[in-house]
């Protein structure tokens, strides 16, 4: 069967994110009196590192195989922070309407600053917290800065994000808190899949950009 990509290779991952931070494309600078000045030249990607557990020679091989479907870094994976796989507040998507809510609402404003919003069609009462991880349109993955509850309406009112909502984001874009991610490439260099010579048993590690 036909690879597509991209891949969503981390379904099922037998490990986790050790690593998954910004990284900030930034000049900076020092005076001579000890002040730093800093200027973007681009928002922020993220970065990460997964490792798996011990796994037996052939879960090993299983992966090597997977990461050369990657062709070094070309092709592309769903990225995704394994610790934030639903809101802190509700393991596995345990939030008190079940399937009636999908875990997805949309935007109907957003702060000229780019970094505060407003969500609407949560269940009245739903709980963010610093640190979960939400998702904007397809690919844009943020940070929750400070809890927040949905108000009576389903609304939550001036969301505040890092990194910054992307210049194409648009009021009506879909806001997902159920296995938000980004696209990512391999850092080919990365990759590694050493074995013990006595058991074979060993455990696979790479690092990833986001690929925007």
């Amino acid at each position: 069967m036909a690879i597509t990509f991209p891949r969503d290779i981390l379904a099922g991952f037998s490990g986790w994110s050790t690593k998954f931070e910004l990284a900030y494309r930034q000049e900076r600078s020092r005076t001579a009196g000890g002040k730093t000045f800093a200027k973007d030249l681009g928002s922020p990607i993220w970065r990460a590192s997964y490792v798996t557990k011990l796994v037996r020679a052939n879960t090993v091989d299983k992966w090597r195989a997977i990461l050369a479907s990657m062709d070094g870094g070309i092709q592309t994976f769903i990225g995704v922070n394994l610790s934030r796989c639903y809101p802190i507040a509700y393991p596995r998507g345990s939030w008190p309407t079940g399937d009636a809510f999908d875990g997805t609402g949309g935007i109907t404003g957003i702060d000229s600053n780019r970094k505060t919003f407003d969500v609407q069609g949560f269940p009245p009462g739903f709980k963010l917290q610093a640190g979960d991880m939400i998702q904007v349109g397809d690919t844009d993955l943020h940070w929750v800065q400070a809890d927040a509850t949905a108000n009576v309406s389903g609304v939550f009112v001036q969301l505040e994000v890092r990194p910054h909502l992307w210049p194409s984001v648009t009021i009506g874009a879909e806001v997902s808190v159920k296995r938000p991610h980004c696209i990512m490439s391999i850092d080919p260099d990365s990759v590694s899949s050493q074995t013990d010579l006595s058991t074979g048993m060993g455990s696979i590690s790479f690092d990833a950009w986001e690929a925007r």
